[in-house]
């Protein structure tokens, strides 16, 4: 038998977080109801745009495409993680693991290119206000939102490819999911070229996407400064701070596991930094949209006032 085919016929057990006594039903059940209020916010978020008219906006779309995103992201891992709170530990096989390594670094990748197509929407909306509707008419965004998907499923072939083909000497993994760091460590081969090929892949995507989002917002800072009164540079800002937090939350932690080699963090500490991109930040980004906007606050208003008249309708 090859060590490639070695490769394919074991499994792997994901060690998870140790939890004992009465915290292990309690991580459970936080964990579970967090995972619930990430899919019913983002899920809100989906419906409010189509229902209101007013939410018809290039950023109000980035925005519900980011949600959607973040429904499949969370759904990635957190039944895992769920499982090995409940078991302790839980069994995966080696093309489960495999095809969710590639899943969650291709939604991860696709979220940078997003995050950076809709600091580009703020730049245009500011700094091309006259000229904004026809850059960013209908077709140009779903354009954009499809060539994200496409740059993230493509780009995430070289980590997940390169990891698959690996022989692995040990099954166990120090993580709540298969992740790159973590089943490096099990490989039976040196792993310091595979490691320099996942640190430039991911490197590059997040840090062109990180260098376009700072320039463009750099771009929105001169322009922001040239306006006349004080209430309408804070206008302006106001349309950009929900997007800053999402992406100091998601780059802040991502770069601190993925950047470099991505090996090279000490054994269990990337699992609690994953805990913030992958499943503390699809969480945020529904209330970060939704409390930090008036605009949706107002839509959040109408669409009440609305189901209230059809109710008493009928």
């Amino acid at each position: 038998m090859d060590l490639v085919n070695h490769t394919w016929t074991q499994n792997f057990l994901l060690a998870g977080f140790t939890t004992t006594g009465a915290l292990q039903p309690l991580a459970f059940l936080g964990t579970l109801c967090i995972y619930l209020l990430t899919l019913a916010g983002n899920l809100f978020i989906i419906v409010l745009v189509q229902a209101d008219s007013r939410l018809s906006t290039p950023m109000y779309f980035f925005i519900s495409v980011l949600s959607f995103l973040e429904l499949w992201y969370v759904s990635t891992t957190v039944p895992t993680l769920l499982h090995t709170l409940l078991h302790r530990h839980s069994c995966i096989s080696s093309t489960g693991c495999f095809v969710q390594l590639y899943v969650f670094h291709s939604l991860g990748m696709t979220e940078c290119y997003l995050l950076g197509v809709m600091a580009l929407d703020r730049y245009l909306a500011i700094c091309r206000p006259l000229h904004y509707h026809a850059l960013m008419s209908r077709q140009v965004q779903l354009w954009l939102a499809g060539a994200t998907w496409a740059a993230g499923f493509s780009a995430a072939l070289v980590p997940a490819s390169l990891t698959a083909t690996l022989p692995f000497c040990l099954k166990e993994v120090a993580h709540y999911f298969c992740d790159l760091a973590p089943l490096m460590r099990l490989a039976c081969v040196d792993t310091r070229w595979h490691n320099e090929v996942h640190g430039a892949v991911i490197g590059v995507a997040t840090g062109c996407n990180l260098v376009l989002i700072l320039g463009l917002y750099g771009g929105i800072l001169r322009a922001v400064l040239k306006l006349p009164s004080a209430a309408s540079r804070a206008r302006a800002f106001s349309t950009c701070s929900s997007h800053i937090t999402v992406v100091v939350l998601f780059y802040a932690s991502a770069f601190t596991v993925y950047v470099g080699s991505p090996g090279s963090l000490l054994e269990g500490i990337d699992k609690h930094i994953a805990l913030v991109y992958a499943f503390l930040t699809p969480f945020l980004n529904p209330i970060i949209y939704t409390l930090r906007n008036k605009e949706v606050k107002d839509a959040m208003k109408r669409v009440r006032v609305r189901i209230r008249t059809i109710l008493q309708e009928v």
